[in-house]
């Protein structure tokens, strides 16, 4: 089959066609022929920095939709001809090919009423968003009744696009977003952010002149070191941050406020093979019925054509910059 994948890291450059075999599916394994993709940050960090193994190439892409047209022996959850959407797992080879083996167990049905593009837009982000928002800060699902405030760094990128919507419609906190330029800002006040806030000053002098003295939960999804003196303020006593990162942080000073921290990182259900990996099934398939009732949009803004090299050359690219809105996406 043909995929698009690279022989050595580096740059956006280094991504090139491959002729590879065609993916034999495990005992749990779906192949899927994958119709349409969309590009992370974590495509970009993986491609820098992930040598492959010698004599080896790698294929990366962590959001697919498309087809089910083989299954493993033990697959009990989708038969061939079912339409799914999902992220993978980092382990394995990605989604930038013409079909991949995921296992069942992280894969959810496609949403009925979008475009297999604004479908693979979804899987990666909301799982993220999901995860953070319901099991690492525990803010209660579904009760609308929960009072209390979530201050959400970088509500424009990929998963604040969806954390907000998930904040918003499935809880009774509070939103409070942060935008720099007035695209972003209004882009996050059109997903249902109740109040913009700028990155670009500090954090907690613009929530205080809201009239908020304290946020509750705070999701960290860029630069969460560079705020964290202002988080250590405007967070409130016995209150829960969690972030994305890739970094350390010196949280000695949430100490004295008893704050929970915690990482998120959508990976570590299939990485681990963890006892409840099915989870990420239920949470995609929960994500689609949300899209499909009018509660959920998709947050695919810049499809940039039928994936190939140089479309995927452009992607990293634009995901770089750091000023993108929303998902980029392809097919």
């Amino acid at each position: 089959m043909k995929a698009i994948g690279y022989t050595s890291a580096g740059s956006a450059e280094v991504l090139t066609e491959l002729e590879v075999n065609d993916p034999f599916p495990g005992p749990r394994d779906l192949v899927v022929s994958v119709k349409a993709v969309s590009v992370n940050p974590v495509d970009t960090k993986v491609r820098k920095r992930a040598e492959p193994e010698e004599g080896h190439s790698k294929i990366i892409g962590y959001d697919a939709a498309g087809v089910v047209v083989a299954t493993g022996e033990d697959v009990s959850l989708f038969n061939v001809g079912d339409e799914v959407f999902y992220a993978g797992s980092i382990d394995r080879q990605g989604s930038n090919a013409e079909l991949q083996a995921v296992d069942e167990r992280i894969v959810g049905r496609r949403p009925k009423t979008l475009s297999f593009a604004e479908s693979a837009a979804l899987p990666l982000t909301a799982l993220t968003a999901w995860e953070l928002l319901f099991e690492r800060l525990r803010v209660p699902h579904d009760m609308k009744s929960i009072s209390g405030s979530i201050l959400i760094i970088n509500g424009a990128g990929g998963v604040g696009s969806i954390l907000i919507q998930l904040a918003r419609r499935l809880t009774g906190l509070t939103v409070i977003a942060t935008a720099s330029r007035p695209e972003t800002v209004e882009w996050v006040r059109k997903l249902g952010a109740h109040h913009v806030v700028s990155h670009r000053e500090p954090l907690d002098r613009a929530i205080r002149q809201l009239g908020i003295q304290t946020v509750d939960y705070v999701a960290g999804l860029t630069e969460t070191d560079k705020h964290l003196d202002e988080i250590v303020e405007i967070i409130a006593p016995q209150g829960s941050l969690s972030l994305i990162d890739d970094i350390h942080l010196d949280i000695g000073n949430l100490k004295p406020k008893s704050v929970s921290v915690t990482w998120e990182m959508v990976f570590t259900r299939p990485l681990f093979q963890t006892e409840d990996m099915i989870m990420q099934h239920r949470i995609l398939n929960e994500i689609a019925d949300l899209v499909d009732a009018g509660v959920l949009q998709t947050t695919a803004v810049h499809h940039v054509g039928e994936v190939s090299v140089s479309n995927l050359q452009k992607a990293h690219k634009l995901i770089e910059t750091g000023k993108t809105i929303g998902k980029i996406v392809l097919g």
